[in-house]
């Protein structure tokens, strides 16, 4: 049975079913017609939040005692230096108004004089007070992190609770002495953490501590005197109660000077250094040295 043969001049050309389709054209671009518009306002979009950092989000289960640390020491130091200078200035104002009682001794005083003096007291004083109580409770909160964070460096507990350290910074009396107890044993757990000082050592403030202290108590003291003495009646009484407030806003601006100091102390000892901002140190010169030893030549080396 033979084979038919294929004739060679036949083509074999495939095709898709239903034929050749026609080849789409190119799109000419169309010219710009500025910027989409909507009929109507469109339903897709970010939602309405605001940027959180990771620490302020509620799915966060624990958060680190450390970078709690850093982030109310850079708060506090903030309001304390607002507290110090409106205490300076309220100071100043203060001086003013004793100058103005000197002089209105012998000669009658401007009224524009008297008002401009009697608007800064007030503002200046309400201002002071209202950082100071600001600064107070970040330096508190500050301290109840720092006293949590330094506990778990160094795995011990606390004795104290943090309810007694905030009552102790609220009630009258026992703020003269418990804050600078409390201060006083969280420098000897840094340290101890840092392995500066023995654990079983009783805790002894260092003179940085101890000056805040001081200051701390002072100005307390001369606050609350300053608030007595305003409910005593008298051309020479108001004087000294000028006077009274002129050291009491001194003190206050000396002690928010020294607590800033403290909190950067501690939170220094307590937050590790950022890499980045350490100062990179190079070698420009050696002088003096011996020169270094040749190194012995193997022996397996080639010759």
């Amino acid at each position: 049975m033979s084979r038919p043969q294929q004739d060679p001049r036949a083509e074999w050309v495939a095709t898709p079913p239903g034929g050749l389709r026609p080849r789409r054209r190119a799109a000419r671009p169309e010219p710009y017609s500025g910027p989409p518009s909507y009929p109507a306002v469109p339903r897709w979009g970010f939602p309405p939040l605001g940027w959180r950092w990771p620490l302020a989000l509620p799915t966060q289960e624990r958060s680190d005692p450390v970078q709690r640390v850093a982030t109310w020491a850079a708060t506090a130091a903030s309001t304390l230096w607002l507290t110090a200078g409106m205490c300076a200035v309220a100071a100043g104002a203060e001086a003013w108004r004793y100058v103005l009682l000197l002089l209105s001794r012998d000669r009658a005083l401007s009224k524009i004089a008297l008002d401009v003096s009697d608007a800064l007291v007030i503002t200046a004083g309400t201002l002071s007070w209202l950082l100071a109580a600001a600064s107070a409770v970040f330096a508190v909160l500050w301290l109840l992190w720092a006293r949590r964070a330094s506990a778990e460096r160094i795995g011990v507990r606390h004795r104290r609770p943090d309810w007694q350290v905030v009552a102790g910074v609220v009630v009258p009396g026992a703020n003269l002495v418990l804050p600078g107890s409390a201060l006083a044993e969280l420098e000897h757990a840094v340290l101890v953490g840092e392995g500066d000082r023995d654990p079983d050592r009783r805790p002894r403030p260092s003179p940085q501590v101890r000056n805040w202290w001081i200051a701390w108590a002072v100005s307390l003291v001369l606050g609350g005197t300053a608030f007595l003495w305003s409910f005593r009646t008298g051309v020479q009484a108001l004087a000294d109660g000028v006077v009274l407030h002129f050291w009491t806003d001194v003190a206050a601006a000396v002690a928010a000077v020294l607590t800033m100091r403290v909190i950067n102390y501690l939170s220094t000892l307590l937050v590790p250094a950022d890499p980045g901002e350490l100062p990179h140190l190079r070698v420009l010169d050696v002088r003096g040295a011996p020169p270094p030893g040749r190194a012995e030549r193997p022996s397996t080396a080639a010759r």
